[in-house]
């Protein structure tokens, strides 16, 4: 029996900026595959090339070389106007809650966003699946009319999510989505990112520094450092008996009190040292 195609194909990919100094390759020939309703973690340490990936799989930047292929199709080869309508099936939750939202629109204008941009739906009927999304990511019906700088960074965060849902994408790309939650928050939503792929079955890239975070989000990890990929696996495999040096370290700080960031709950942590 043929394995099913992966959702998401990375391949060779290879991105590079112009610097005073030359030509810097932020990423290096990095290939890798998402499964559909799969989570995949990528992690290391600042400028190892993490958001990089992030934004070319959005096509925020493109790459110099390599494939993107998005259910088979190669998202790299194609023009802005022949992406467009790709677009729905792919979404992005940024790191800050608080940059990424017009604080002077409503939770109701950010979540229709794509909608209206996609001409879909009446105003109603767009409203009605505002109220829809807002109650899936724990939010009440009086939150629709609110402009999104009376919200608290854990509920921009939730409206961030809404917005990326609207168009019912299936793959979800989230770049330091929690890392500028405090613990409980942080806590919070990734509780619900695992609901929401249990109950839809989307896919996930997962982007993030930290590797307390990871064994409760991901199936498997991806580890980076200076723009190449030096170690992918189970995330079981990778956090317990790390085969690189590299990610040893990473694991290593993960499990210094004087270098902890963000959360670290205490049963993630016995999972490490177990």
């Amino acid at each position: 029996m043929n394995q099913q195609a992966p959702f998401l194909s990375v391949k060779n990919l290879t991105v590079e900026y112009a610097t005073r100094d030359g030509v810097f390759r932020a990423v290096d020939d990095v290939s890798f595959d998402v499964q559909r309703g799969e989570t995949l973690a990528v992690v290391g340490e600042s400028g190892c090339g993490k958001s990089t990936i992030a934004k070319s799989i959005m096509r925020l930047i493109k790459p110099a070389h390599g494939q993107i292929l998005l259910d088979g199709t190669d998202l790299v080869a194609l023009n802005d106007k022949q992406l467009r309508p790709l677009r729905r099936k792919f979404q992005m939750v940024f790191q800050d809650p608080y940059g990424s939202l017009d604080p002077s629109h409503s939770a109701e204008q950010i979540i229709t966003e794509p909608l209206r941009i996609h001409k879909e739906g009446t105003p109603s009927e767009r409203t009605k699946e505002a109220l829809r999304l807002l109650d899936r990511v724990g939010l009440p019906e009086t939150a629709l009319h609110k402009r999104a700088n009376e919200f608290s960074g854990g509920q921009r965060q939730r409206i961030g999510i809404a917005r990326a849902l609207a168009s019912k994408p299936e793959l979800l790309v989230c770049d330091e989505a929690t890392s500028a939650l405090d613990v409980s928050v942080q806590a919070q939503v990734l509780k619900l990112l695992s609901e929401i792929q249990e109950d839809t079955g989307i896919s996930y890239v997962f982007i993030t520094h930290n590797l307390g975070v990871v064994q409760e989000i991901s199936q498997r990890v991806m580890v980076m450092q200076r723009g190449k990929l030096v170690e992918l696996g189970t995330t079981e495999q990778v956090l317990t008996t790390p085969a690189e040096e590299y990610t040893r370290r990473l694991r290593r700080a993960a499990l210094d009190p004087s270098v902890m960031e963000g959360v670290k709950p205490r049963h993630i942590l016995a999972g490490l040292t177990s």
